[in-house]
């Protein structure tokens, strides 16, 4: 008797050689393609959460040309408070 019949034999006689054992049947497409989903979203979510955290960290480039002008006395304190108030 040979390997493949052998195994055929299992298989027809339900011996655990079957589509996952039972597990799942056709419905593990839908599990693997959402676990896949979950996790692409997750690294999609940190990936944003990063960027916009760094983001918050950097003053913009108005303010500081505004803080530059208002050090040289360019600006008076009401100016530069009126000024900044526009940028935010």
């Amino acid at each position: 008797m040979s390997t493949v019949t052998t195994l055929t034999q299992v298989a027809a006689n339900g011996d655990g050689w079957g589509h996952m054992a039972g597990w799942g049947g056709g419905w593990m497409w839908l599990w693997g393609t959402l676990m896949m989903l979950s996790w692409v979203a997750i690294i999609a979510a940190a990936v944003w959460y990063l960027g916009r955290s760094r983001e918050d960290r950097r003053p913009s480039r108005a303010r500081e040309i505004l803080e530059e002008r208002y050090a040289s006395g360019e600006l008076s304190t009401e100016e530069y408070r009126e000024r900044l108030e526009h940028i935010r």
